[in-house]
């Protein structure tokens, strides 16, 4: 029967086996080790050239805003619109009964007619009075008397017109008409009541222009501090030319609308630290109107090198922002870091990271600071599916 026994073999073939021996079991601890060792997934921070924004929440509001109240007081005659339509600067919307104003004008007219006859009246006296004077036939007190007459007749013309004027405008103003172009909201009153004038009467009804709209936000110190420091930022923040930017709904995906800012507030608000701005829309398509809540983004750099690191890999620590990274030696470090924009999925890192720097992205949960981990490739394609069949 053959001997498989190491002692039947050379000298030199017993130490080889040994040896292989000693080192499979070193291999197989090892690998066991590493078995052991929490597995994260880690990747290294990409870097491109990008257009960083900032983001805001902001409100549209009309450029024209106009309530419609009566000038004059009477009974609602007649409406011309209906409810919710467009108008143009200058249709005619409501009519008040214009019967005491028209009587009004007729009343002055005469009145100025009286005014006028005494005044020839009083002409012809001055001048007879002028002529006796020369032949010592009358006083010079009495033409002075005839002269001042003459005078408060001219007086009494002039004031005569004036309310012939003001009878047309009070006419004038039985009609109402639009004094801006837009959309009209429904009527407040129904014809047949009494309306009254100026702010004591009722309002009518309300026209806010539609286009264009303008954006109102605010930003804070810090940011306008940003916005004013960018390369043109002076130039079209505080000497009025106009920024770019950007904007879209709360139901739409893509900033397919743009504006212009042409308006910065000329002081912060006390109470709330930020500064008002304004930006012009156009809506030719007559989907905005005023009150709608929007997103407005605005350029901060363009075209320059960021360093982007995938989102989810930011770690909160109370007020700091930290990201987990491996060294060569398999520990996990931690590193704060400054954060800019967000990118899609991508975080936009300003400080505190090298391009060689491994990111821990997935098992977060078992890495902790200076323990050794199992680092491998971060695998997006796989997590994708893990998360699938998670769910």
């Amino acid at each position: 029967m053959p001997d498989y026994s190491l002692s039947g073999k050379p000298a030199f073939l017993r130490v080889f086996t040994l040896t292989a021996l000693f080192s499979l079991s070193l291999i197989s601890h090892g690998a066991h080790a590493e078995q052991n060792l929490p597995r994260v997934q880690v990747v290294q921070p990409e870097v491109r050239e990008l257009t960083e924004w900032k983001e805001f929440t902001g409100r549209f509001e009309a450029v024209e805003m106009v309530e419609l109240r009566a000038r004059v007081t009477g009974y609602l005659d007649k409406v011309h619109f209906q409810d919710g339509q467009m108008v143009e600067k200058g249709d005619l919307l409501f009519e008040i009964d214009p019967r005491p104003y028209e009587a009004a004008v007729a009343r002055a007219e005469a009145e100025l007619a009286r005014m006028d006859s005494q005044l020839k009246l009083a002409d012809l006296d001055t001048k007879r009075g002028e002529r006796l004077l020369t032949q010592s036939a009358i006083s010079q007190e009495e033409v002075d008397t005839r002269r001042a007459r003459f005078q408060e007749a001219n007086a009494n013309v002039a004031s005569a017109a004036a309310a012939v004027k003001t009878a047309k405008l009070d006419l004038q103003y039985a009609k109402i008409t639009a004094p801006v172009s837009g959309r009209i909201s429904n009527r407040r009153v129904d014809v047949g009541n009494l309306v009254g004038s100026g702010d004591a009467g009722q309002a009518l009804t309300t026209i806010v222009s539609l286009d264009p709209l303008h954006f109102v936000f605010d930003v804070s110190e810090t940011e306008y501090l940003e916005l004013i420091r960018l390369p043109q930022g002076q130039d079209q923040l505080a000497n009025g030319r106009a920024m770019p930017t950007e904007l879209k709904l709360i139901d739409e995906q893509d900033w397919t609308r743009t504006g212009r800012i042409d308006f910065v507030d000329n002081r912060l608000d006390e109470n709330t630290g930020t500064l008002r701005m304004r930006v012009v829309v156009d809506n030719a398509d007559g989907v905005l109107r005023p009150g709608l809540f929007a997103r407005l983004r605005l350029p901060t750099s363009q075209n320059a090198e960021a360093m982007l690191v995938p989102d989810k890999a930011i770690v909160t620590d109370q007020a700091a922002k930290v990201v987990m990274t491996v060294d060569e030696e398999g520990k996990v470090i931690p590193k704060p870091v400054e954060l800019g924009t967000l990118q899609g999925n991508m975080r936009v890192i300003r400080h505190g990271l090298e391009i060689s720097d491994r990111i821990i992205v997935e098992g977060l949960l078992r890495a902790r600071p200076g323990t050794e981990v199992n680092a491998v490739p971060y695998q997006a394609d796989e997590q994708a599916n893990n998360d699938g069949q998670d769910s």
